[in-house]
């Protein structure tokens, strides 16, 4: 298989799939959605393969959807229509992206996501739909697109954190470190950046020399409580508020403002703390 977004290779009962969108800090294009879950579905399918790791190429892991091509660009596009809009034709588009994510979730075999400098906005929803996150210490993992313009569909953090950590970085946008991240309990672990490569090939060659139906016997039975939970109507609503928080009178401030002074002017207001400008209401 051919991808366009990503780098796919095994060895030693592990299946490595690498996020390849260096030159945007690997951010998530319009393919990148299915790809993964094409890639996923590859390790699934190869008795060879016990573990699934995922990383990123070049300086991070995943900086969030483009907002290059989603938010700069003019006019519409796959993430924002004209008004009025149609929100089930929004809603299938992300729901097909969230359910691509959702992939590592769902995989048979255990997953692991090696996250690197910053696992923000969607990237952070790929890290968290893995079974395991392991980060550099310094790393920053965040939604800050739940200020404006953002829900993060594969709705991970409260079923991770539980309601008050989950709405102290939902409510805020912030960001934390690895370190921090691991405190809250958020992420697995987290190591000086010289030891990530080797956390996560201690924790993966101790789950691959595990029989394949041991691994998917626990799995499905850990995530069968996490169904009973819900999580599948939560990410329902969620993708669902995440179309709208895009087509809100705020949400369409802030793709006017990153057309007119570019995404990451408009990126940068929108996590400096600064009020967001209510209706549409324009700040030159």
């Amino acid at each position: 298989m051919t991808f366009s977004s990503l780098r796919y290779e095994t060895r030693d009962r592990i299946a490595r799939i690498t996020l390849d969108r260096p030159e945007r800090l690997n951010a998530i294009s319009a393919e990148m959605p299915a790809e993964i879950a094409a890639a996923v579905a590859l390790a699934n399918n190869d008795d060879a393969v016990h573990v699934i790791v995922l990383q990123g190429a070049g300086k991070g892991f995943c900086s969030g959807y483009d907002l290059k091509e989603f938010a700069e660009t003019p006019g519409a596009n796959a993430g924002v229509q004209d008004m009025p809009w149609d929100p089930m034709r929004d809603y299938r588009f992300m729901k097909a992206c969230t359910d691509h994510f959702s992939s590592l979730w769902r995989s048979y075999k255990p997953t692991i996501a090696k996250v690197h400098h910053v696992a923000v906005a969607g990237g952070s929803d790929i890290a968290l739909a893995c079974d395991f996150v392991i980060m550099e210490e310094d790393a920053r993992i965040g939604y800050p697109p739940a200020r404006v313009w953002g829900c993060p569909t594969t709705a991970m953090w409260v079923y991770r954190l539980g309601a008050e950590k989950a709405k102290r970085m939902l409510l805020t946008g912030d960001l934390v470190t690895g370190r921090e991240a691991k405190e809250m309990g958020l992420v697995l672990d987290a190591v000086e950046p010289a030891l990530l490569e080797e956390r996560v090939m201690q924790l993966a060659g101790r789950m691959a020399g595990v029989p394949r139906n041991q691994l998917m016997m626990q799995k499905l039975m850990i995530n069968q409580a996490y169904d009973n939970m819900g999580l599948g109507n939560t990410q329902m609503i969620a993708t669902l508020f995440d179309g709208i928080t895009r087509h809100s009178p705020e949400g369409t401030w802030f793709k006017d403002y990153a057309e007119s002074h570019g995404f990451a002017a408009a990126v940068e207001w929108r996590d400096s703390g600064r009020n967001i400008p209510q209706g549409r209401e324009r700040k030159e």
